[in-house]
């Protein structure tokens, strides 16, 4: 029997560590060829060697570097199937800490960052004959998180602009797909960081997990992995928590 997403060619952002590489490794396990891309191309690079995928040094925030990216993966492969926008940052602060230039950094990194790779990848796509885009924001985007001012409005930004470019590929009939992802408190570097535990990995155990547990990236990468599939081919300008409950749960 052959992958879910065989001879699929995938590019993820921030594939170096956390989510990102767990989307690299799943996608790769169930057949698609993929490139992987990070600010860190070390950690990149061992992925990619992991994986029989190639690796190129890419900050989300450079427009011409996004035009680079795209035309190496059309002269290694040819096509595009599968783009995954994952590069991320997040920093601590309220409304009243937030300096002008780390609100800037988060809209540079994750609202542009994903704007360029949608714009630049689309034309790629169409020639493939379709493919899915999927977005990468997070509960943050729906709820009320007082610390990460920055970082709830731009993932906010990438759930609406998601629904708009879902919308314009279908009206267009270029059957690309694109969707948005939202998940809760998952155990990977940035939230060991956050938790005070910066490189020290927990395990998370099997099978349904209690309320306000991590989740483990392959949560996630899994969820990625069907929207990438040609499964999900009904579903577009659609968002999905993983999360847990947690979005569902009231808070007394």
């Amino acid at each position: 029997m052959s992958g879910r997403v065989e001879g699929k060619v995938a590019l993820v952002t921030g594939g170096a560590m956390g989510l990102g590489k767990a989307d690299c490794l799943r996608l790769a396990e169930e057949g698609a060829k993929v490139v992987v891309t990070d600010i860190d191309l070390g950690k990149a690079q061992a992925v990619a060697d992991a994986i029989g995928g190639h690796a190129f040094a890419q900050d989300v925030r450079d427009e011409a570097r996004w035009q680079e990216i795209i035309s190496e993966v059309e002269r290694l492969h040819g096509r595009l199937d599968i783009l995954v926008n994952n590069a991320g940052n997040v920093i601590f602060e309220s409304i009243e800490d937030c300096s002008a230039d780390n609100f800037r950094l988060h809209m540079a990194i994750h609202v542009e960052g994903t704007f360029f790779g949608c714009k630049y990848a689309l034309p790629l796509m169409k020639a493939s004959g379709g493919g899915s885009i999927i977005n990468m924001a997070s509960t943050a985007a729906l709820m009320g998180y007082g610390t990460i001012v920055a970082y709830t409005a731009a993932k906010g930004a990438i759930r609406a602009m998601t629904k708009s470019i879902a919308m314009h590929c279908q009206d267009n009939n270029y059957g690309v797909r694109c969707n948005v992802l939202m998940p809760g408190g998952i155990e990977t570097p940035m939230v060991q960081a956050v938790s005070g535990r910066p490189g020290k990995e927990e395990p998370v155990p099997e099978g349904v997990l209690p309320a306000m547990a991590l989740g483990a990236p392959r949560d996630v990468a899994n969820m990625i992995l069907y929207l990438a599939s040609d499964e999900a081919r009904f579903l577009t300008g659609n968002e999905y928590p993983i999360d847990n409950g947690l979005n569902a749960r009231p808070h007394h």
